[in-house]
């Protein structure tokens, strides 16, 4: 039936492009790609890390921290800030995808702080048909989250941070597959960070200073669509490293460098996926992949980013996304830049450039807007960058 085939292709393009199911290729011994479902949790919402290959676990702390690792918001220096950033998606193969995120946060005290995030993710409209050509209607497809976080300072350099988050994913309302009626799939998730960093006068510090990041993401239950079969969230490990370098007065260097890595069952060389729970597939996630433990390390992605800061006014970024062709082989440069327009307002832009042929993420661009709120009752000797 047209209609289920409509169904089945928005299925897949929401499951991720990178399945060797959505290009019609069967999963070989050198070809499993790892896939989930809600896979725009994954979609990078700020064109700030965007621009820096997608890093930004051991980043300096800004508003878009509650994304890639709340622990950092423990130790941001001004005292309130909001952001809203908006990404068209897979423009050269649909006209109507869209991210857009609103994030914010406020500082407690000089040892903690709240933030919030919502996150909708318009797929478009499907238009339905039967089997005789005939229109069955159509639906506008569409996704979102919403979360909450706090972090606090655990040490003078070190700090934990915790999300709650509920997700709705709405992909074809309630048309019926198979004699089944569909339902949106709603559940809720959690994400635990923690940040180490060491930004203090100190002699040995004046010119550099390096942080250390690990996030564990949207760790949750499975999500079901009305069917039989029921999807893992993108359970994320993300582990990484930030290198500061203060050349003078004026110049500031950053450089990022990410790790990550889905902790959902690998596919089996019979095409299978193992039936694990939540937390044994988290477990089982590093030891599962039939190609042993060189198979486990290419289900790593790695996002290198670099920046350079001119007189906390004016940012340049540039990074690099390599994932491993036999796991999807995404690979793209980064470009971007940031613009302090007054103390308090700021203007972040990314754009994408694949390396490979015929990649659908090809022409993705970002634009973000911030506003931070400095607070009197905060010390504000390290006012954060762009």
């Amino acid at each position: 039936m047209k209609k289920q085939k409509a169904i089945r292709r928005l299925l897949l393009m929401c499951f991720g492009l990178s399945s060797p199911l959505a290009f019609g290729q069967a999963i070989t011994n050198d070809y499993r790609v790892v896939s989930s479902a809600v896979p725009f949790m994954t979609i990078s919402p700020d064109s700030k890390a965007a621009a820096m290959g997608d890093a930004g676990v051991a980043s300096r702390p800004d508003v878009n921290s509650i994304y890639w690792n709340t622990a950092k918001l423990a130790f941001i220096e001004e005292g309130s800030g909001v952001n809203f950033s908006y990404a068209p998606w897979l423009r050269d193969l649909v006209g109507d995808m869209g991210l857009l995120n609103l994030s914010t946060y406020k500082k407690i005290n000089d040892r903690s702080a709240l933030t919030a995030e919502f996150t909708y993710f318009n797929q478009g409209k499907i238009e339905f048909t039967t089997n005789t050509g005939a229109s069955a209607g159509d639906f506008q497809s569409r996704e979102f989250t919403i979360t909450g976080g706090y972090a606090m300072k655990l040490s003078q350099d070190f700090s934990a941070g915790i999300n709650v988050k509920f997700i709705n994913s709405n992909l074809i309302g309630t048309q019926a597959i198979n004699q089944q009626v569909s339902k949106p799939a709603r559940t809720v998730a959690g994400d635990l960070g923690f940040y180490y960093h060491k930004d203090r006068p100190t002699d040995d510090m004046k010119k550099t200073n390096w942080a250390f990041g690990l996030m564990l993401k949207n760790i949750g239950g499975k999500v079901n669509y009305g069917q039989d079969v029921e999807y893992f969230l993108p359970m994320q490990l993300k582990v990484g490293t930030g290198f500061t370098v203060n050349a003078d007065e004026k110049s500031q260097f950053n450089f990022l460098l990410d790790f990550n890595k889905l902790l959902v069952p690998t596919p089996q060389e019979d095409n299978t996926l193992p039936e694990y729970g939540t937390v044994q597939s988290i477990f089982k996630s590093f030891g599962d992949a039939p190609g042993g433990f060189n198979e486990e390390l290419k289900e790593f992605t790695t996002s290198f980013g670099a920046e350079y800061i001119y007189d906390k006014l004016l940012a340049f970024r540039t990074g690099y996304f390599f994932e491993p062709a036999s796991k999807g082989g995404r690979k793209y440069l980064t470009v971007g830049a940031g613009l302090r327009l007054k103390q308090s307002l700021g203007l972040d832009l990314a754009y994408l450039i694949p390396t490979n042929q015929g990649n659908p993420l090809a022409n993705t661009w970002r634009i973000t807007l911030n506003y931070n709120i400095p607070s009197k009752g905060l010390n504000q000797t390290n006012i954060n960058n762009l």
